[in-house]
């Protein structure tokens, strides 16, 4: 399994096919996909592409960090794993009735 790259700054009409295309010139993408809203379908303006190696990735991010599409600058930095959420929300520890 390769690397997982954060890209930001993406311009909103952005597909995920011009996105694989712009680091396929780096090496092999083995997935592009664009972070989309969920209830509006729109862009995020932000995405992940995965590389077959660490050394395509890398080569990825030092090429493109910082360069203009459609623009916009991207961000393009090695993908952080994702933080845990809480769940639940709502109540958030308060209750009980009058005493």
């Amino acid at each position: 399994m390769g690397a997982k790259i954060y890209v930001g700054g993406l311009p909103y009409a952005t597909t995920e096919q011009q996105l694989s295309d712009l680091f396929g010139a780096h090496g092999a993408v083995a997935s592009a996909r664009i972070i989309t809203d969920k209830f509006t379908g729109q862009s995020r303006g932000f995405g992940f592409v995965e590389m077959s190696s660490d050394a395509e990735a890398q080569a990825a991010v030092a090429a493109l960090n910082g360069t203009q599409l459609g623009g916009r600058t991207l961000t393009v930095n090695e993908a952080r794993p994702q933080e845990p959420r809480s769940g639940g929300g709502g109540r958030g520890g308060f209750g009980g009735g009058r005493g």
